[in-house]
């Protein structure tokens, strides 16, 4: 109960937003999907029609008014009504509190009745013409935007216990060795094998253990973690891209062209664009 007041009173230290994509749409496109477990989160809010989402394996039906939020690393199928199909606001986002995400992968759909239907619209229409026009202040407003839906659906969906079950989730202080691990060893080869070893499972368990937890699998949580330290190196430094590269371990050649796969720019064209 004091952790639930405390956290109540303020932000998680290390809290970091990132949005990927934010959308109106209508009818089928994007919609009807088999089983997927994307590498991001999902904010909705049901705008009109009939159908279903099912997440790690549970169905549910959300209607009209409800928001609902899908978990990066869940196992999600989509299908909605041919006759009555969906019309619905969407955003794609990445939120972590230091390295972990802020909704965990074998978690469940947060699902609700918006307590003020007309005011979530307002503000999701906010965030997706925001997301598109962009400006000097777009990040700032989109993330405001973001926030506040995010504790809407928390809220008008009773999830009270949620900063307390996030921060008393045992199994993120086994896994922060391997983290530490990663990040302090950028620059070499990394094997699933090496960091199995440091919390002593075979590489068959560690894979899906490691995903649970973080949403993504740990090669995929390593290259996350070198090009962010691309993107700060290119960001605040001078160092040369060819040095960048082998900074965080990579061929210059595979480094531009994954660094260009996870930014949409290369590397000299994303130091360009922030200075």
């Amino acid at each position: 109960m004091e952790l639930a007041l405390d956290m109540a009173g303020r932000m998680p230290e290390g809290l970091t937003l990132n949005i990927s994509y934010a959308q109106y749409r209508k009818g089928f496109p994007g919609w009807n999907r088999t089983e997927i477990a994307p590498s991001f989160h999902r904010l909705y809010f049901i705008a009109e029609g009939r159908g279903s989402v099912t997440l790690n394996g549970v169905k549910y039906e959300p209607k009209p008014n409800q928001m609902m939020i899908m978990p990066a690393g869940t196992n999600q199928m989509a299908l909605t009504d041919q006759d009555d199909p969906y019309s619905r606001y969407f955003c794609h986002f990445d939120a972590q509190v230091g390295e972990w995400p802020l909704f965990p992968a074998d978690g469940r759909l947060y699902i609700c009745d918006a307590g003020d239907p007309a005011f979530i619209e307002r503000t999701f229409q906010e965030l997706v013409e925001l997301f598109h026009r962009g400006g000097p202040f777009a990040v700032l407003r989109t993330q405001s935007c973001l926030l506040t839906m995010l504790a809407c659906c928390l809220e008008d969906g009773g999830y009270t216990d949620f900063w307390k079950n996030f921060m008393q989730q045992t199994e993120r202080s086994k896994l922060g060795n391997v983290l530490s691990y990663i990040q302090t060893h950028l620059h070499e080869p990394m094997e699933i094998e090496q960091l199995a070893e440091i919390v002593h499972l075979h590489p068959n368990y560690f894979i899906p253990y490691f995903k649970k937890i973080m949403g993504v699998t740990p090669m995929h949580y390593v290259q996350r973690k070198r090009m962010e330290e691309a993107k700060r190196l290119l960001t605040y430094t001078d160092t040369a891209v060819s040095d960048i590269a082998d900074q965080i371990g990579m061929q210059l050649a595979y480094f531009s062209r994954q660094f260009k796969n996870y930014t949409g720019l290369s590397p000299s064209a994303y130091r360009a664009c922030i200075r």
